[in-house]
């Protein structure tokens, strides 16, 4: 499997196009609205076949760029079932597996920045949203968030992963790319070194953020798969 890793610098979020080497079928992972043509661009010259678009939730910081590179490149739109998304082709749950080529997409829930984010596992790698950040998580206090759920997710799920597993996030914002769930375990400031869920809900609570510039138009931009 390929990985290619792209940046967003005004929502500091990461696409990714991971594609299978031998069939060149390729999934796109968190797109940017703003960022359509440069993703059809490079999908086009790397002579790839986009069989997937996938989110790993409805996000609040960005419109997604899913619908209008279905209509250009086709592929499937893949969004959590909490969603409720009536834009997407397929509504995953735990336990859902998609072919790639050679290669085997496992769908994580792991809920607690939103009610519908998703990890997705390949080959070795977790592309994990915005519950998983390097050295950080998201924040849990809008869009049906939770601590007590995304404490499950972080320690009971993805911490559960082999500790060589690849971690890619959908934002950063400290100059990260990419960690491992064994650096994670040991040095993630929320919940690394098996903190206790109450200080790690000490620490949530306490942390006062603004709401995202754009959700009053990213969320329900979202939710018809940036096709505005």
């Amino acid at each position: 499997m390929k990985i290619r890793q792209l940046f967003d610098y005004d929502t500091w979020t990461y696409t990714y196009i991971v594609w299978d080497e031998a069939t060149l079928e390729a999934a796109i992972i968190d797109t940017v609205l703003e960022k359509v043509d440069r993703d059809v661009q490079h999908i086009t010259e790397l002579g790839l076949t986009v069989k997937y678009l996938l989110e790993t939730h409805i996000h609040a910081d960005h419109i997604t760029g899913a619908g209008p590179i279905r209509k250009k490149l086709g592929g499937q739109i893949v969004v959590h079932k909490n969603s409720n998304s009536e834009c997407a082709d397929i509504l995953a749950q735990e336990g859902d597996e998609f072919k790639l080529g050679e290669q085997t997409i496992r769908v994580l829930h792991t809920p607690g920045h939103t009610n519908n984010d998703i990890t997705y596992l390949i080959d070795g790698a977790a592309f994990t949203g915005d519950t998983l950040l390097v050295r950080d998580c998201g924040r849990t206090d809008f869009q049906l968030g939770s601590n007590e759920q995304m404490y499950h997710s972080l320690t009971e799920k993805l911490f559960k992963l082999p500790e060589d597993t690849l971690v890619f996030p959908a934002h950063d914002y400290k100059g990260f790319s990419q960690s491992t769930i064994g650096e994670e375990k040991q040095f993630n400031v929320r919940v690394g070194q098996q903190k206790a869920y109450q200080d790690f809900a000490t620490i949530m609570d306490g942390l006062n953020l603004p709401n995202p510039k754009r959700i009053d138009i990213a969320v329900p931009g979202n939710m018809k798969c940036g096709n505005l």
